[in-house]
């Protein structure tokens, strides 16, 4: 049959209902795009690594599929709806399917590429099988305004999937929302022509209920997955404006997830955070003013607020979600002892790396407690520029810490933390210590001034002690200073070797 420009399409429908699907189907192409590379970089790591092949092997395909367009043949219409159909099905239960995929498929980029590049070419096929349905209208204005309407869609996708969609409806609701939006223009396309097209319909209801039923369960199927991810009874989970937010608790253990990245669990944090906090302050000669970046859960503020001299800490964390939750919940605000209620804590929810080039107060000693350098974004708190820019707020004689991901498996990443402070101006001391639920971590002195061999410590700790302390600094051959780059803002060379080395031990 040849293409077909049914005439009750023209009558009832017109222009403008096509160019309004132009609209709909180019501004759901995007967000199911946006979906496929964010999803990546939150289970993979290295945001511009995966935005940059996702996108690119999106419009590869989406390329292909219009290439692909000339060997369509038949009634126009249908093959616009029934790809539109599948659009819906494919692109709507995208991010569902990735995170339940995840934890089960060992070769999960297979699966994630696959989808990308089907979806894609569904997408590739939209516009020409449009242009087809508009092709009794003037060429030049069809060709115009379809892109018109393209063009637009995109920039309204773009802006709303960061600003309305991630924070308040989450990937995998999203994602089935574009989808009922793509079902919903090919059953208003089919609802001009009452009696034709009988099975594309009964077709049409039936994935539109599907994407409505997977839009109503969105938060059990976002359950499902993390718990076949953690493999873990998860008392808490919540979407952020910037991370995925996840408590586990089995028997006495509580851990703490962002982005599926454990953060701490609470039979060994107090090593981590004594370890982290105690070599620095007590190198301190009078530690009244302490900064703290990062440790949004407030158990480095617990560590800190211990020492008699302190007068006021100042915490700069960037999630509101995640310090309201450690300071409003009963038993996380016990794990932490009340400090982010305590009169002489400040918090501050805000991006460090501004917070600290904007200037204004100065320190005895700096806790920087960021996550691991999974992606640009947080690499950038560990450059030569931000350190340059917290040393400007430091008082003579301060002290700062840095947790520097493990000196086992990434010693490459790990010594250039090291690098990178000394590039800045600081001298450092590097040291280690063994934490059950991560292994042997790591963390580097910094100074304007010489580091003491010897720190005060408190009376009371559970893991630190003068002689176990001594021998943090001691670094076995495996794990000794090696040649490393300077981790600047234009090269991230920090995140590229902590990805590297975390995929080589992890995979």
């Amino acid at each position: 049959m040849a293409d077909a420009d049914p005439p009750a399409l023209r009558a009832r429908a017109g222009t403008a209902a096509l160019l309004a699907s132009a609209f709909v189907v180019s501004t759901c192409g995007l967000v199911y795009e946006l979906l496929a590379s964010t999803l990546a970089s939150y289970l993979l790591g290295d945001s511009v690594t995966q935005f940059s092949t996702v996108i690119g092997t999106y419009l590869f395909a989406m390329g292909v599929g219009s290439w692909c367009s000339r060997y369509a043949r038949g009634d126009a219409l249908r093959l616009f709806v029934r790809v539109e159909l599948l659009i819906a099905l494919l692109g709507g239960g995208s991010a569902a399917a990735l995170f339940l995929a995840f934890p089960l498929v060992e070769q999960f980029r297979v699966a994630l590429y696959g989808l990308v590049l089907l979806i894609g070419l569904l997408v590739g096929l939209e516009i020409p099988l449009l242009m087809r349905l508009l092709k009794g209208f003037d060429f030049r204005e069809t060709v115009s305004s379809v892109l018109t309407f393209d063009y637009v869609g995109a920039l309204v996708a773009s802006l709303a999937f960061p600003l309305l969609l991630m924070p308040h409806l989450g990937m995998i609701r999203t994602g089935f929302l574009f989808g009922i939006l793509n079902a919903g223009v090919a059953l208003a396309l089919l609802a001009l022509l009452p009696r034709r097209y009988a099975v594309e319909k009964a077709i049409g209801v039936l994935v539109l209920a599907a994407l409505v039923a997977g839009f109503v369960a969105s938060d059990r199927l976002q359950r499902w997955a993390e718990v076949a991810s953690y493999q873990e009874p998860i008392v808490y989970a919540v979407s952020s404006p910037y991370q995925r937010v996840v408590l586990t608790h089995r028997g006495d253990d509580l851990r703490l997830y962002l982005n599926g990245n454990l953060q701490f669990a609470s039979r060994d944090e107090y090593r981590y955070h004594e370890a982290l906090v105690h070599p620095a302050l007590g190198r301190v000669t009078d530690p009244r003013q302490v900064l703290i970046l990062g440790g949004g859960d407030g158990l480095a503020a617990r560590e800190v607020l211990r020492w008699p001299g302190v007068r006021h800490v100042t915490l700069v964390d960037l999630d509101p979600a995640v310090t309201k939750l450690f300071r409003d919940t009963p038993s996380l605000a016990a794990l932490n002892r009340g400090s982010l209620s305590d009169k002489r804590l400040t918090l501050i929810n805000a991006d460090a790396f501004r917070w600290v080039r904007a200037g204004g107060g100065r320190f005895d000693a700096a806790i920087v407690d960021f996550p691991d350098p999974v992606d640009y974004s947080v690499g950038k708190l560990y450059t030569e520029s931000f350190y340059r820019a917290l040393k400007a707020r430091l008082n003579p004689g301060a002290v700062i810490v840095v947790q520097s991901t493990s000196p086992y498996v990434a010693p490459g990443a790990f010594w250039t933390v090291s690098t990178t402070l000394e590039a800045a101006g600081f001298r450092t001391r590097a040291y280690h210590a063994y934490v059950p639920s991560f292994g042997e971590w790591g963390f580097v002195l910094a100074s304007l001034s010489p580091i003491p061999d010897h720190p005060r410590l408190l009376a009371g700790n559970k893991f630190l002690d003068a002689a176990t302390e001594a021998r943090l600094f001691a670094f076995p051959p495996d794990m000794a200073r090696r040649a490393t780059p300077v981790n600047r803002l234009d090269n991230q060379a920090l995140v590229r070797a902590f990805a590297d080395a975390w995929g080589r031990y992890e995979g």
